[in-house]
């Protein structure tokens, strides 16, 4: 059965077009993607296949009847059209010729997916063909017509080899059949990767992708926006993709792992509904300053990729100087309250008590979207319930209950006055992070997490915890270094920051050095960090919250990110360096799943490496010496065999 997007058919499709679907669903590989009106460079073709041993083929739909046709020829075909009249378009053969150059060149400007050299320098790497299908004619009316004349039998679909009904049909004689549309370049044993099939969905359905282009930051807002952005997802699977085109109406839920893609269907999401719905008033919230400014980030340059034709004049209209009013409002929780509500999160129960009474008239929103929702607090949900417009009822809550600091104690239909069920969704595979990073961290969630019973293995009713997939992304084990000192820490770390910057050409700006805890009676941890890297003339901008901090930020040129773990939920990095580790569990901190929470946050900011450091001793710490020397073990035992 193959994989459909969207995975169900529109229903103003045709008779034609919804047997088709199913034909191809039902009878096509598992591992084969097909797409149903995909929107590609501005157009839209019928049918989409992409399969590892087939490559590409575009199919487009008639639903001619014998009667309809007038006369035919190689370049037009004439019918009779429903008012009487004869009309005249294009041979379907020229036509589905003229879908797959558009989509193949579009696919071109991918660089990853065209031939480098040789022969064929320039093409596509994989086969890719078309045909086209004609819903209700069979191959002895194009044998009685002579229609094989004028569009070659290769490349035509008819009735009976499509209809699982009809008596001649087989699915290895329809799977033949399209496996032989090729042209110039005829089907090789070429194999398409996971990583290629990935590359040509990026490119399917631009709403579920965002650019991965790399802009050198030259000055305080441009640092601000490369450090703050998502620029490593490149793209979404199939199930994501159909996610952010089949949310549907009324509220929803999304859960996902740490790296899944939650805040790019979010966004996705946004732009979505800021379009088919310009009237509405939409609220985007989350609960860091940082993240914030991402999702603000994320959201405007969603709002510049055009959708169609008219969302093309809408964008030039807006560059002539005729912007459209804006109609998304993103902001963190806090700041909200005091910009929009003018109180405080304290004031937040009082509030919600006067709008039980009707004593208060507050704005209302036709659409609310929230991000790290295991972050809001029962009352925030509440008050935000009251402010939905309730002929709208469209609500969109995402979360991970693996980054969550506290367990909640009711459900969300008590907390909201929503009710999610039948309306969640699950997002199980990590993008993110390496394989070797998404199991470290899972494995020391699992080890000291008190939601063990919460965890469910697949999707299943009440379920809390979602344990990741890891994507076959691979890279090195998480390094763990025990030292004397926090000053060796760092002299450690500087000598890993530039061995990445020099022999691997990782920008400083996309490495983090991530503190849980500032300073303590005797010592300032950030002025210990500061004074190490500028001791080495490295420049340093400083993600946090504090303004103080901020002030003092190097921003100008290539610099290293500094920042408390708080601040970096949602953001990703290619380097992530923990520093003072036996910090966590914080000895103040009463809630220790709290500490587990932020340590899992802070490891899986990493894309491709994770160091760790610490030079004392704490619950956590002690199970990474317990990491280390099993580790130690594994390698004394492979030498030995060896």
């Amino acid at each position: 059965m193959a994989y459909m997007v969207p995975e169900v058919i529109r229903t103003s499709a045709t008779a034609g077009e919804r047997l088709l679907f199913r034909t191809l669903k039902d009878y096509l590989p598992s591992d084969y993607a097909v797409y149903f009106e995909p929107e590609i460079g501005g157009n839209r073709p019928g049918f989409v296949i992409i399969g590892p041993d087939l490559g590409l083929v575009v199919l487009e739909v008639k639903d001619y009847t014998r009667s309809a046709l007038f006369e035919v020829d190689r370049d037009e075909w004439r019918l009779h059209a429903s008012g009487g009249q004869i009309e005249a378009v294009m041979n379907p053969y020229q036509e589905a010729r003229e879908s797959l150059r558009q989509v193949a060149g579009e696919l071109r400007n991918d660089d990853s997916l065209i031939e480098q050299k040789g022969k064929f320098q320039g093409q596509l790497k994989f086969p890719n063909g078309f045909g086209t299908a004609f819903t209700r004619l069979k191959q002895k009316d194009f044998i009685e017509n002579g229609l094989y004349d004028v569009i070659a039998e290769q490349f035509v679909l008819c009735r009976d080899e499509i209809d699982p009904e009809d008596a001649g049909f087989t699915a290895d004689s329809l799977i033949e059949k399209i496996h032989g549309m090729f042209t110039a370049r005829k089907r090789s044993s070429y194999i398409l990767s996971q990583e290629e099939i990935r590359q040509i969905r990026n490119h399917l359905i631009p709403e579920a992708r965002i650019s991965a282009e790399f802009l050198q930051p030259t000055n305080q807002k441009q640092q601000e926006q490369f450090v703050l952005s998502h620029h490593n997802i490149k793209g979404m699977d199939l199930h994501q993709e159909n996610m952010a085109e089949q949310l549907g109406d009324r509220h929803r839920l999304i859960r996902g792992v740490a790296g899944s893609g939650k805040t790019l269907v979010l966004a996705s999401r946004a732009k979505h509904l800021a379009n088919h719905h310009p009237d509405w008033k939409i609220l985007v919230l989350c609960s860091s300053i940082a993240l914030s400014r991402s999702l603000r980030q994320m959201i405007d340059r969603k709002m510049e990729e055009p959708e169609d034709l008219l969302d093309w004049i809408r964008l030039a209209e807006q560059k002539e100087g005729k912007p459209r009013d804006q109609n998304v409002e993103v902001y963190n929780f806090h700041e909200w309250l005091r910009a929009v509500l003018n109180v405080r999160d304290t004031d937040v129960a009082k509030l919600i008590g006067k709008l039980e009474k009707k004593e208060a008239i507050l704005p209302t929103y036709e659409a609310i979207l929230i991000d790290e929702g295991q972050d809001f607090q029962p009352e925030w949900l509440k008050l935000l319930s009251y402010l939905l417009n309730p002929a709208t009822q469209n609500l969109l809550l995402v979360e991970d209950r693996a980054q969550s600091f506290f367990k909640r104690k009711s459900s969300l239909l008590q907390d909201t006055g929503l009710d999610f069920r039948g309306r969640s969704r699950i997002l199980s595979v990590n993008y993110r992070n390496t394989a070797q990073i998404a199991q470290f961290a899972w494995d020391f969630y699992q080890r000291h997490s008190l939601f063990q019973n919460k965890v469910q293995y697949g999707v299943s009713k009440g379920v809390e915890i979602i344990p990741p997939q890891s994507t076959r992304r691979s890279g090195p084990e998480p390094m763990l270094e025990r030292r004397g000192s926090f000053q060796e820490e760092m002299k450690t770390v500087i000598e890993q920051m530039r061995s990445l910057h020099d022999h691997h050409k990782i920008a400083y700006s996309e490495m983090v050095i991530l503190y849980r805890v500032k300073d303590n009676y005797y010592s300032s941890f950030t002025d210990m960090i500061k004074r190490a890297l500028k001791g080495q003339g490295l420049p340093v901008y400083w993600i946090t919250e504090n303004t103080d901090l901020n002030q003092e930020s190097d921003i100008a040129g290539d610099a290293i990110n500094v920042s408390d773990i708080d601040s970096v939920k949602g953001l990703d990095f290619r380097a992530v360096f923990i520093v003072n580790a036996e910090n966590m569990p914080f000895s103040l901190e009463e809630v220790e799943e709290r500490e587990v929470s932020l340590f899992y946050i802070a490891m899986t900011r990493a894309l491709d490496w994770l160091h760790i450091s610490y030079s004392g001793d704490s619950k956590f710490t002690l199970y990474l010496d317990e990491v280390q020397q099993q580790r130690l073990k594994q390698e004394h035992a492979i030498k030995k065999m060896g």
